[in-house]
């Protein structure tokens, strides 16, 4: 771990009160949703000059379209930030855009001119996901070479843009999908099964696209930036094969309560009696760019700049946090351990940043997600350790079964606790650390953002 910025530009502060250090923690939090707003990074990196669209990603790269070239311009797209995306390139592009769809959670529907605007259920797909995705499947198969297919994609995708391969049915899907995640699968693992079960999914929908252009604009939210994971890869190479899902099924010994029709096409596509998904090198990705447009270090960047402007020195130390939270919660302990508790590492007034997302194995039946799962378990883990807060959310300001983004505790939370004479070790088990730390007041409660990057971490250190 090394400092955003140099020691000797430590900052020196009076010590601040617990207060003062909840409110920089949420401000801090803030801004790095700010910093990756789909409304703000949409503008950022697709400009119009003229009649030429440039859009550029994270990395720099960009492309250049000369719009003049193309018949017609479809805009579609799926995820929880995508209605903002699509505002913004309407606003860019205007009346160039012949027509589009765009599958958005439910309650967060607009009008959008040129373009159809359906609402859907997430994180489990409804019939109205079916819907958007024939509405999309329908559109893009009556696209030829001369066209331009512009798809937004943020994280949420994979449920809102659905499509079930012939003979499954969706609440098979639903089904598997609600087990694998209470088992404790990674979102990778959940997204290599789906993938295997759809037909929009793993590089899918390029295969509908082709031979028309398109360029994918996408706010990642996982882990390393991975094309294949983001919403499933629908427009992305899929490295995944029928036996790794296969062998995920088994891992979490689901093969026997499996639907029989969910099988029969796995094992099948384990025969290579139906073709597995698309792979790199297939022609349907030759007229493709994938653009990461933000991503989870886009918000720890800007997090970092912004706690140096309030005091404090900040570090970042990953972007790719994950694994299981109560786990991740011992090793993250023991670290802050090692450079706050005597001998201290870290100068006063230090911010440790980090980002990710974890996973949370459900065991009980209480209401929680990963973030306040986090938090709950450490906060007997840092007991002691005196002025030290921390806050972990999602930036998408839901954290699993309820309405806050997450938690922030600090070296008081666990004394607090014990004088309102609450079981945190019961709350632990039955996985309801939502209830424990409401009455603490220590949830982060944001609503709905306008992004989906993962989890932020924020450590300050006074």
């Amino acid at each position: 771990m090394t400092p955003d910025l140099d020691d000797r530009m430590a900052p020196r502060l009076t010590m601040k009160s617990d207060e003062d250090l909840h409110t920089d923690a949420e401000t801090l939090f803030l801004s790095g949703i700010e910093a990756a707003d789909a409304v703000n990074v949409t503008g950022q990196r697709a400009t119009l000059d003229g009649e030429s669209l440039t859009i550029r990603d994270v990395l720099g790269q960009k492309e250049v379209y000369d719009l003049p070239k193309y018949n017609r311009i479809f805009v579609v797209g799926f995820g929880k930030a995508v209605l903002p995306m699509a505002e913004s390139i309407s606003e860019i592009l205007e009346d160039r855009i012949d027509s589009g769809v765009i599958i958005t959670p439910y309650g967060t529907a607009a009008n959008l001119q040129r373009m159809e605007v359906i609402e859907a259920s997430h994180p489990l797909p409804d019939d109205s996901a079916l819907h958007g995705a024939r509405r999309i499947m329908h559109l893009l198969t009556a696209s030829d070479d001369n066209d331009l297919v512009i798809v937004l994609i943020s994280g949420g995708g994979s449920a809102l843009f659905t499509m079930p391969s012939p003979g499954i049915l969706l609440n098979d899907i639903k089904t598997l999908t609600t087990q694998l995640l209470k088992c404790g699968a990674s979102i990778h693992e959940v997204n290599v099964v789906r993938k295997h079960l759809s037909q929009v999914k793993g590089g899918f929908l390029a295969r509908i696209s082709y031979p028309s252009s398109v360029v994918s604009l996408i706010i990642s939210d996982v882990t390393d930036d991975r094309l294949e994971a983001i919403a499933s890869g629908p427009t992305a190479p899929d490295p995944s094969t029928y036996m790794d899902a296969h062998n995920i099924l088994k891992k979490y010994r689901l093969l026997r309560g499996t639907a029989p029709a969910i099988l029969s096409h796995i094992e099948a596509g384990c025969r290579g009696t139906i073709p597995d998904t698309p792979k790199n090198g297939d022609a349907v990705f030759s007229k493709i760019k994938n653009m990461i447009i933000a991503n989870n270090m886009t918000a720890l960047r800007a997090i970092a700049r912004n706690a140096r402007d309030i005091g404090y020195l900040p570090f970042i130390l990953s972007s790719r946090m994950d694994g299981d939270t109560r786990r991740t919660a011992k090793l993250f302990a023991s670290m802050l351990k090692d450079l706050i508790g005597p001998p201290r590492c870290l100068p006063r007034h230090a911010c440790i940043i980090s980002g990710g997302e974890m996973t949370a194995r459900v065991s009980g039946r209480g209401k929680g997600g990963r973030n306040q799962d986090f938090c709950l378990a450490l906060v007997p883990l840092i007991d002691g350790l005196d002025r030290v807060a921390i806050l972990s959310a999602g930036t998408d300001g839901v954290d699993g079964n309820t309405d806050a983004a997450g938690a922030f505790i600090n070296h008081g939370t666990n004394a607090l606790a014990k004088k309102k004479r609450l079981d945190l070790s019961a709350a632990l088990n039955d996985y309801d650390s939502n209830s424990l730390l409401k009455q603490t007041e220590s949830l982060v409660v944001t609503g709905r953002t306008r992004t989906n990057v993962m989890d932020i971490q924020i450590v300050l250190a006074d």
